[in-house]
């Protein structure tokens, strides 16, 4: 009796690139953030132009950079790890898609981490002055966005780890890591309203 091969053939997972309609969706779903978190930063702007006790607007005076700055540096960074994850895997490397999406959650965790962190460190309270509600507000919110984006990147980096992408199908990969570059996007506006614009005079 001839011997009976048995041949699997692993379906395709995944749509293709921009086609996906997973793309689309997330296009409108950063549309829709986007405003949310322009409607935050026109109030902070709106609210500072108006007269404040001195010290009250930015409360406590110009807020320090020791941790913003090099927080900052890592929320690029990890940017910059997805980024090299999306062209790992237009050229089929595997082992630099797992990497770079690793990379990019280990680096939104820290991020977490470090924020958390400076949250304690503030003499104030969201309820104690108009700054500070607007302060813990927007940043509260982005950091929800991390932390989704965050499990966003382990998951990928899971199925990435399982073989379910390769040079032709990777939709899921752009898609996550569209939402990833808007969170990052949206940090350095964050960064620029709440600790570039006192040190620059653009406060009551």
């Amino acid at each position: 009796m001839a011997d009976r091969v048995t041949l699997q053939v692993r379906l395709p997972v995944g749509a293709m690139d921009t086609r996906a309609s997973g793309w689309w969706a997330m296009i409108f779903t950063v549309f829709t953030e986007a405003s949310l978190f322009a409607y935050l930063l026109f109030s902070y702007y709106y609210l500072a132009v108006q007269p404040h006790p001195p010290g009250t607007f930015p409360q406590g005076g110009a807020p320090s950079l020791a941790l913003a700055l090099p927080n900052t540096a890592i929320l690029l960074a990890s940017s910059v790890a997805v980024g090299w994850a999306q062209w790992g895997i237009e050229r089929g490397s595997r082992r630099r898609l797992v990497c770079g999406l690793g990379l990019g959650a280990l680096l939104g965790l820290i991020f977490l981490a470090v924020q958390y962190f400076e949250w304690a460190e503030k003499p104030y309270g969201l309820a104690s002055s108009p700054y500070a509600s607007l302060y813990f507000t927007i940043t509260g919110f982005h950091m929800a966005h991390v932390a989704v984006g965050v499990a966003m990147l382990l998951a990928l980096t899971w199925w990435s780890s399982k073989g379910y992408f390769n040079s032709r199908r990777f939709a899921h990969i752009h898609i996550g890591a569209l939402y990833w570059h808007f969170v990052d996007a949206v940090w350095l506006l964050i960064f620029f309203t709440f600790y570039l614009t006192p040190l620059l005079g653009l406060k009551s």
